[in-house]
């Protein structure tokens, strides 16, 4: 088996452990329709269409 040939630091793992705990903000994408900032793959808060058809009835 390999046997590593130096002690890996504290600071190094912490690092590399920390580097899962960044919170990212999700992307961003324009309703084609009513042109509102919207979620991709997620239907249109404003008017309530997805993918071309309405999907949900928005008031």
């Amino acid at each position: 088996m390999a046997v590593p040939k130096k002690k890996t630091s504290k600071m190094k793992t912490r690092s590399r452990r920390a580097s899962n705990w960044i919170v990212r903000s999700p992307g961003r994408s324009v309703c084609p329709r009513c042109n509102a900032v919207k979620v991709p793959h997620v239907v249109c808060g404003a008017c309530g269409w997805y993918h071309g058809r309405q999907a949900v009835e928005v008031d």
